[in-house]
């Protein structure tokens, strides 16, 4: 099996640890999940390295529709913009981006994309 590393040097280290002995084949290492989709490296898996298991553990997955409105912050869409492209009132979009930074435990919405792109939910 051939396959794509995503972490930080140290997770792709402890990876690479947990493969000894396998039959697999590392074709490239990444430090994002966006940088080894663009490589488009003939692959048969991307393998993420977990976090670290410290404040960045995320304890309740986000939604469908969560990272929806993630990925439309990360484009800068104000609540009322990001209302009208989901069909949605902005109301709603405030609700959830409050449950998207609570889950991510972010401070704001601009710290909610960046911990989301960190932990490769959404790429930029």
């Amino acid at each position: 099996m051939r396959i794509l590393l995503v972490g930080t040097p140290a997770e792709r280290a402890r990876l690479h640890a947990g493969l000894d002995g396998a039959a697999i084949e590392v074709v490239a290492e990444f430090a994002s999940l966006g940088a080894a989709r663009a490589a488009g490296l003939d692959a048969d898996a991307i393998l993420v390295a977990p976090a670290a298991r410290d404040e960045e553990e995320i304890i309740e997955p986000l939604t469908a529709r969560e990272v929806q409105v993630l990925e439309l912050l990360a484009e800068g869409l104000s609540n009322k913009a990001v209302g009208e492209r989901l069909g949605i009132s902005d109301q709603t979009v405030k609700f959830h981006v409050a449950s998207i930074s609570g889950k991510l435990g972010a401070a704001n919405r601009t710290d909610a994309v960046r911990r989301a792109v960190r932990r490769g939910l959404i790429t930029l």
